[in-house]
């Protein structure tokens, strides 16, 4: 079932980044999401049977996620709602978090690289006079960025790689809306973020 259900994702996925057709908006999301449907179901089959605290916040986390993608066009609703599904995986992560020197000084480039990426989102919102989003904008990098280091602080690989790919995604994402457009954003987009959920719940199974 696990098998089918990966392969569904990948073909869902595949064919609303490459084939989706140009219809009405609300078929576009359905297919946007509906990758993100097959995901959750796949995650739910991952839990193991002794449950924690950690699965069921992950499947909410995913959820969260689903919601923020039928709402982005509302950037503000879609971007909160992305918020609560990181502050799920965040609580999620801490609970496996395993002590490690080495995996803790990953925070610093993580700082680098998001100091840089906020840096010239908020130069260029600035500049465009929407001076309203700053506040939002700052707390998702902080959290998003604290999401992957708890992700890799837990010492669950499928968790680290799907949290990098996720602040990829939404870093993409963001310069193309705010700074300068980037040839395929979409595309990058879309596949980094649904491979960071894939492997996320895939990271369910050895939690």
């Amino acid at each position: 079932m696990k098998n089918l259900l990966t392969i569904a994702i990948i073909l869902t996925a595949l064919f609303y980044i490459f084939f989706r057709p140009s219809t009405s908006f609300e078929f576009e999301l359905f297919l946007k999401v509906l990758p993100i449907a097959f995901i959750i179901l796949y995650a739910i089959l991952n839990m193991p049977k002794s449950r924690h605290l950690i699965h069921y916040l992950i499947i909410i986390g995913l959820v969260f996620g689903a919601v923020g993608d039928v709402t982005l066009h509302h950037f503000t609703i879609g971007l909160t709602a992305f918020l609560i599904g990181h502050l799920c995986y965040v609580v999620a992560f801490m609970t496996q978090w395993c002590s490690s020197f080495m995996r803790a000084t990953s925070i610093v480039p993580i700082i680098l690289f998001s100091y840089i990426i906020g840096h010239g989102l908020i130069t260029s919102i600035v500049n465009s006079g929407k001076q309203s989003l700053i506040m939002p904008i700052i707390l998702y990098i902080m959290v998003i960025s604290f999401m992957v280091w708890t992700a890799i602080m837990t010492r669950n690989l499928f968790a680290a790689i799907g949290a990098i790919l996720f602040l990829i995604s939404d870093a993409i994402l963001a310069w193309n809306m705010f700074v300068v457009e980037i040839p395929y954003a979409s595309v990058l987009v879309m596949l980094f973020y649904y491979g960071a959920q894939y492997l996320i719940a895939k990271s369910l199974k050895d939690f």
